[in-house]
């Protein structure tokens, strides 16, 4: 039985991470965050859900009638049947503890909210690049095109009106069926001013987003006219189920409904670039209920998530579920782009950051000034450091400012308050970059590369400087081209299994986009690469019919091609996955290796595992067996450092040979080096078979372990306040900031009257995924438990950890405690305590732990809790 107190409100954060050539020597690398999100933003946010998904044992009137009958009110969301079993409900948090209790429940996990990926900036073709960077281009040039594929886009609709997406809907169109499950005013996101979490449901799947729209070019645009889209199965026909409003987010029970109708509809494949982030359990109902879809017989393809920038264990549910798809995303090669020319005529390729003016395109700019990050900043008067030559106030002129530390909407209010008639963002790494969640304020707002940031920087330093705006655009290539974006999120699982499973290109993606917001658009993210990755199932689905579904995931792991971290180390296995899909070397691939990939889990080694070949090819052949490396993350989760690679490989033979229609085994013996100054540590590499003759390409097996004990990793790590602590709603904390000041912290305890607002309330921050986490009330003066065994008062299943540094959990005591009726079968109930005096006793169960191992557990004493009821 579980119960999560944990919301899906993804906070980006800054992580501090370096790489090495060789172990254990660490170099910096600046990491950044996903599109509209800059590195370093922090927060202290309260993730605590309102509605919760409630596993049934039993059937759904039996719920209804215990859940009366304990005085506990709830209003129903959803019901299910098909994918996992149990119903969606609103309660208050006072009542989760006697849910959880109730005979007919099996589980409770939190219902995540999950925001819309911000669009990107409108911006000319291609597309083209990255359908060559998988060989799709391949693939269609041969003839493949998915026709005849049914792929279902859960998002935020489709514009079927865009030509290139056919131009209508209904029987007959591409876009030949879906259901809209919100409306459009739906925005479950609470923080929003246009919060409204009350789904108004009709037969029209139309987008006002933008997102499903680009997503569903992604997967099979098929271009109407010249300069159109073309996506990677021109084509399939699109089942298409919106689960976003016009703008803010979703939650995770509205996806669970829109899966069910999905197989109902007998989709094929269903694209998910939506996914509840550091929910990294398999056994969260999303991942379940896509796990359930795979074995009725679809593809399930995901996105992984893009928390990269919050360390590891990012990824989310479901691309977690041990049987779908999860996919990275990798940048594209090149980025069409506009220009502006400097005085030394450096021709400068931007990118327009979404929601501000246009830049011009022609004419010449004010004078353009330098002014840092411009994140402390303030008011009409800029204050500069007197130390740097290079900063100047902003008013009246173009303020280029750096990017990090703060967001982009706040480096541009305060450029502009200043009197700043435009911006220019220059990105802190290579390569230029998409930026978006600004607030138009009648001024534009570029994003350049760090290298055209710097020759800027250096005229200025000649003297004044105006650039002369052009129409001019340029293929411009994308330094970091072919590597992992970098705000596609890390694994591993909590139990430890290797996500991601693939990786596509996803960052700088051109598709189509609603009509009434320009007809296409750029966006970036791990929801740009899932598509690409749907999209190739689709062409391999026509291409080999006969492939059963189960198999997809295996041969497009074979095939794909792992990408670098720097020249001489390929990125970490737990951020690519297998690597970059390979569609045509997977159509004609006439072998396969199983299982496709490797989970090791804990401990030293040395860890062997038999894999098998099988050959349905008309000949023999023989591979030969190597092995390589990947990047290596160790330290902490929230600010991983990068390691080379620590592992070496053998094998039971050096070769092996598979006769035709056969299969043959062999084994694998992998062992992490041990090194002190590898903490913790993430490794993992690639089983490489190449074939001898026959000129065919290799196959590979990606690997993935932790080196050390994984349950030496700390869960409840201090953090801002000290948490966990006790608190009563509202007041002042004295030391938080964020909804932290929601709460007023208790550090001597406190009396509650359990009357309106006034219950205790734990808050706790969790660095690391839990297997458990439960509550028992105690005797203040004795610390012994009040009733044995039945002092359970709270208790939660499969945490997820919290997003940032500085989140947390809000535990809500009801002032009850579980107990058992034996008189009526062993029934759970929930009884009142006594007024008195008590504490609650928090342990908490770590990933993986070992039963009975008392240093697999983690605990936590609260303050004294005065009970007074009137």
């Amino acid at each position: 039985m579980g119960v999560h107190f944990s919301r899906g409100r993804r906070v980006l954060i800054a992580m501090a991470v370096a790489a090495a050539v060789a172990v254990p020597v660490a170099i910096a690398d600046d990491a950044l965050v996903a599109l509209g999100t800059e590195p370093g933003v922090s927060g202290v946010f309260d993730e605590t859900p309102s509605a919760w998904f409630v596993g049934l044992k039993g059937s759904a009137d039996e719920f209804r009638s215990e859940a009366k009958a304990n005085g506990v009110g709830f209003k129903e969301r959803f019901s299910y049947e098909k994918v996992w079993k149990g119903l969606s409900v609103s309660v208050a948090p006072s009542d989760v503890g006697t849910l959880a209790s109730l005979p007919s429940v099996s589980e409770i996990y939190p219902v995540l909210t999950v925001a819309a990926p911000e669009p990107g900036v409108s911006i000319d073709p291609e597309l083209a690049t990255a359908i060559a960077m998988s060989g799709a281009d391949q693939a269609q040039a041969a003839g493949w095109t998915g026709a005849g594929v049914k792929v279902a886009v859960m998002d935020t609709g489709i514009d079927w009106n865009h030509p290139d997406l056919g131009g209508c809907f209904g029987a007959g169109c591409r876009v030949s069926t879906g259901f809209d499950f919100v409306g459009d005013s739906f925005n479950a996101d609470e923080s929003s001013s246009a919060y409204n979490p009350t789904p108004n449901p009709d037969p029209n799947p139309d987008d006002c987003n933008g997102h499903g729209t680009h997503v569903a070019g992604i997967v099979g645009a098929s271009p109407a006219a010249a300069g159109g889209a073309r996506g990677v199965a021109p084509g399939v026909t699109f089942g298409a189920y919106r689960v976003f409003g016009c703008e803010g987010s979703t939650t995770a029970d509205i996806m669970l409904s829109a899966m069910e109708r999905a197989l109902g509809d007998g989709m094929d494949i269903l694209n998910m670039s939506i996914g509840s982030a550091f929910q990294t359990w398999p056994q969260y109902p999303t991942a379940v209920g896509a796990d359930a879809l795979v074995d009725a017989g679809m593809v399930v393809v995901t996105s992984i998530g893009n928390s990269g920038a919050n360390g590891v264990y990012s990824a989310s549910a479901p691309g977690v579920g041990r049987k779908v798809i999860g996919v990275a995303s990798i940048e594209n090669t090149h980025v069409s782009a506009l220009t502006f020319r400097t005085p030394a005529d450096r021709q400068v390729p931007y990118l327009e950051i979404t929601e501000t003016a246009d830049a011009p395109t022609s004419g010449t700019s004010a004078e353009v000034v330098y002014v840092g990050r411009g994140c402390t900043q303030s008011g009409p008067t800029w204050s500069l450091p007197a130390a740097d030559p290079y900063l100047a106030n902003p008013s009246g002129k173009v303020a280029l400012i750096d990017r990090g530390t703060c967001t982009f909407d706040a480096k541009y209010q305060r450029a502009i308050d200043a009197g700043a008639v435009g911006v220019i963002t220059a990105n802190n790494v290579s390569g230029l970059f998409a930026g978006g969640s600004v607030v138009d304020r009648g001024f534009f707002n570029v994003a350049i590369s760090q290298q055209d940031g710097n020759a800027i920087k250096a005229e200025i330093t000649a003297g004044p400087v105006t650039v002369r705006w052009t129409t001019d655009r340029v293929n411009a290539v994308n330094p970091s081209g072919g590597l992992a974006s970098s705000f596609t999120s890390y694994g591993m699982t909590a139990e430890l299994d290797l996500k991601p499973d693939i990786a596509a290109p996803g960052g700088l993606i051109r598709s189509t986009y609603p009509l009434e917001k320009g007809g296409y658009a750029i966006v970036s993210g791990t929801s740009m690469a899932s598509p690409h990755v749907a999209g190739a199932a689709a062409l391999l689905m026509q291409a080999r019919p006969n492939l059963p579904r189960s198999m997809y995931r295996t041969v497009l792991q074979n095939s794909a091609d792992p990408v670098n971290f720097n020249a001489a180390i390929w990125q970490a296995v737990h951020r690519q996955g297998a690597g970059m899909v390979d569609i045509d070397d997977t159509i004609l691939a006439t072998s396969w290796v199983t299982p496709a990939k490797l989970a090791l889990g804990e401990g030293n080694g040395p860890h062997t595992r038999t894999l098998t070949v099988t050959n349905n090819g008309a000949s023999a052949v023989t591979y030969t067996l190597s092995h390589r490396g990947g990047i290596t993350t160790g330290g902490a989760t929230n600010a991983p450092s990068l390691f080379g690679p620590v592992s070496n490989a053998s094998f039971s033979a050096p070769t092996v040979t598979v006769s035709a229609g056969a299969t043959a085994s062999f084994d694998v013996t992998i062992s992490p080096i041990i090194d002190p100054v590898l903490n913790r540590a993430q490794y993992g590499g690639y089983v490489i078979l190449t074939p001898t003759t026959g000129g065919l390409p290799p196959l590979r097996v990606p690997y993935a372990g932790f080196e050390g004990d994984y349950q030496s990793i700390t869960v409840l790590t201090p953090t801002v306040c000290n948490l966990p602590a006790l608190a009563k709603a509202g007041g002042s904390s004295p030391c938080g900031t964020g909804t932290l000041a929601d709460f007023t912290i208790q550090p001597g305890g406190a009396t509650y009257t359990f009357t309106g607002t006034d219950f205790p309330r734990i808050l706790t921050h969790f660095e690391h995924q839990a297997r458990r986490a439960e509550f028992v009330v105690v005797n203040a003066a004795t610390g012994v438990p009040i009733a044995g065994t039945e002092s359970l008062v709270m208790w939660e299943d499969y945490l997820p950890r919290n997003s940032t540094a500085d989140s947390f959990f809000v535990w809500t005591w009801d002032g009850k405690r579980a107990f058992s009726d034996n008189g009526n079968g062993g029934k759970l109930h929930r009884r009142a305590v006594p007024d008195g005096q008590y504490k609650l006793k928090l342990t908490v169960t770590k990933a993986l732990a070992e039963a009975g191992n008392p240093a697999h557990l983690e605990t936590w004493t609260s303050p004294t809790i005065t009970i007074n009821r009137p």
